[in-house]
């Protein structure tokens, strides 16, 4: 039987290893899940095979990909942190054990000894015999059974000591190659950064020489992706207001006062609207498979600090051939195609659209009624590039909001 001691002792480290295996567990998905940004990042950035080198682009590219390396590299170092700490903590609790089971087994040792000497001069059924009286040798042979127990339980307590070093040296072995596992990939993504480095150099020594230029660029294509916005603004205010004439004509003396540019919702929109509120941080991604290269809201340009840009939406890259799914149930509001060819679609629910820009086929069309995951359209392939970028943006009603905090953290 084990002593209470040891099952105290049992219960606190193997609840101590729990709380360091959560924090483990998350790090360890962390830098999986990292690992594979890195991947994605590698694939849809630079495998794309292009038809110009854009230095601008290709900086751009580099610094997505130097960032989330650099991120992994802080929870690799995390990692390792908590690694040390856990065999530092091992490594005191094995001493401490193995102090203790040398106490164990001294005294077991001693205890056989003496009991050894006591057989030898007088045997157990003589040490019987010789009591004086009947309650005496039951006394004695009381004693002799508890005597032979307690031997019994202090080979237990040896044993389950032994068991115990045992175990926490596996583990130690075990964490000691982890951390010399993570001390390697650390190392190789430092030499990998160093040569992105040395790339990202390169290229801004290209960009130096025409400065001018390729602000100027920067700033055009800004201005160019200003004016699609301001153009869906515009679509989106005119259809409120559309909306909403039919919708109080509808109402006729039940006229109720709104605000401009909101939605007269109907109960079912209103129900609609409640569901999408309630999916916050639960919606499914507009594409199965993409990365975020750029955020929402303002943001210094990666290339050049000096130059803001105020992002609409995300931009999200993936593969040729992919197609915009819708992140939940909705009526396609409109359509909108733009000089170069390129389709936006609106999906209306409630008082909340999703916009999808920078389509090319089409499968749905304005009053069509769509649900989650419901396929709208092929994603449009930039020739020169080769990148597929989906930019997915949130309104309720006429103002912006960050799609990130709505779609499902991957």
């Amino acid at each position: 039987m084990k002593s209470p001691f040891y099952l105290i002792f049992l219960i606190v480290f193997f609840t101590c290893l729990s709380s360091f295996g959560q924090t483990k567990k998350e790090l360890e998905q962390q830098r999986k899940k990292l690992n594979r940004e890195i991947a994605q990042v590698n694939r849809l950035l630079f495998q794309e095979q292009r038809k110009e080198k854009n230095v601008l682009e290709d900086l751009e590219d580099l610094n997505q990909k130097i960032g989330i390396r650099l991120s992994l590299i802080n929870t690799i170092n995390s990692e390792a942190k908590l690694l040390v700490a856990e065999i530092k903590g091992n490594k005191k609790e094995i001493a401490k054990l193995e102090k203790e089971l040398a106490i164990l087994k001294a005294d077991y040792a001693n205890m056989i000894f003496k009991s050894y000497k006591s057989k030898s001069q007088q045997s157990r059924i003589m040490f019987l015999l010789s009591s004086d009286n009947f309650y005496q040798a039951y006394k004695r042979l009381e004693y002799m059974k508890q005597y032979t127990s307690f031997r019994k339980r202090q080979g237990e307590a040896i044993g389950f000591q032994t068991g115990l070093v045992n175990k926490m040296n596996d583990s130690l072995l075990s964490q000691k190659q982890s951390k010399d596992a993570l001390i390697l990939e650390e190392k190789d993504q430092k030499e990998k950064i160093e040569r992105d480095k040395s790339n990202k150099e390169k290229l801004i020594s290209i960009i130096k020489k025409k400065e001018i230029q390729y602000k100027r660029e920067i700033q055009n294509k800004i201005k160019a992706e200003k004016r699609v916005a301001q153009k869906i603004d515009r679509i989106i205010r005119a259809e409120i207001e559309r909306a909403n004439r039919i919708a109080l004509a509808k109402l006729k003396n039940k006229l109720k006062v709104t605000k401009k540019n909101e939605f007269v919702l109907s109960p079912e929109a209103k129900a609609l609207a409640v569901k999408f509120e309630l999916n916050k941080g639960k919606l499914p991604w507009p594409l199965e498979q993409g990365l975020i290269t750029r955020k929402f809201g303002k943001q210094p340009h990666p290339s050049f600090p000096g130059i803001t840009i105020n992002s609409t939406g995300l931009h999200i890259i993936t593969q040729k051939g992919k197609s915009a799914t819708a992140i939940f149930n909705g009526k396609v509001l409109n359509v909108l195609v733009t000089s170069q060819g390129k389709r936006n679609v609106l999906i209306q629910h409630g008082n909340y659209i999703t916009s999808y820009n920078n389509l090319d086929k089409l499968y749905v069309k304005k009053g069509d009624n769509v649900i989650t995951s419901q396929a709208i359209g092929q994603v449009f392939t930039d020739k020169v590039s080769g990148k597929t970028t989906l930019i997915f943006a949130l309104y309720k009603n006429t103002t912006k909001l960050n799609p990130a905090v709505w779609i499902l953290k991957r």
